[in-house]
């Protein structure tokens, strides 16, 4: 997928370069911009694919999880491009229909985190452990050497103990029938602490991000 925030910015350089140089300069600095574009795009793309949480609600993006991960990939010296596919109310099924869009230049890691909202809404377990598996074999099936990290969530007990325990075990399930790898909870050491939450208990604030981007980072490392 396409950095457009950094296309923008080079093709805005690229105006004024030409505004000030001779035809000469005007032809290096275009070569010189298309590289450094192509080679943007050339970096292999990790896509959080996700709801609020990813998309870092509350918050500026930059302070998000999953740019925190494209920093902690910058300080290793990998080769990556971290794409935010985050999206406030996002349930599994309206993932699973906007997910071609997503998927148009092929991620090399595919960070799926979805289905908190459906808990909260109360949709059928078996209706999200169904989006959530196809969701992932539609992500082999275009791509099959794409990495795929499924990211574990628990909800609170309001829908009764019995859904709970089902929605919790559900992501083991689908990791194990799907052989993909697994973060059993996203939100650990987060979750239920008013310090590391915003005010409505759901969403982390920059600090709570801070560590929900440790959790996700030892287990996307290995992937990388």
């Amino acid at each position: 997928m396409i950095n457009y925030k950094i296309i923008i910015f080079y093709v805005f350089a690229f105006l004024i370069m030409g505004c000030t140089g001779n035809n000469s300069t005007k032809e290096e600095n275009q070569t010189s911009t298309s590289q450094e574009i192509e080679i943007e795009e050339d970096r292999p793309v990790v896509l959080f694919f996700g709801n609020s949480l990813t998309a870092g609600y509350g918050l500026d993006e930059e302070d998000a999880f999953p740019a925190l991960i494209q920093d902690k990939i910058d300080s290793a010296g990998l080769e990556y491009l971290v794409i935010n596919g985050g999206l406030s109310g996002e349930t599994t099924a309206s993932g699973l229909n906007r997910l071609d869009w997503f998927l148009e230049e092929g991620p090399a890691v595919f960070v799926l985190e979805l289905g908190g909202n459906d808990g909260l809404r109360g949709i059928s377990v078996a209706e999200t452990r169904k989006n959530l598996k196809e969701i992932i074999q539609q992500v082999r099936s275009r791509y099959p050497d794409t990495k795929i990290l499924l990211a574990g969530m628990q909800i609170p007990p309001n829908m009764g103990q019995e859904y709970t325990a089902e929605f919790s075990g559900m992501y083991e399930e689908v990791a194990s029938d799907e052989s993909v790898s697994l973060i059993p909870f996203l939100l650990e050491g987060v979750a239920g602490n008013p310090e590391l939450n915003l005010p409505d208990g759901i969403h982390p604030t920059e600090e709570g991000h801070e560590i929900v981007a440790e959790t996700v980072w030892e287990h996307i490392l290995p992937l990388l």
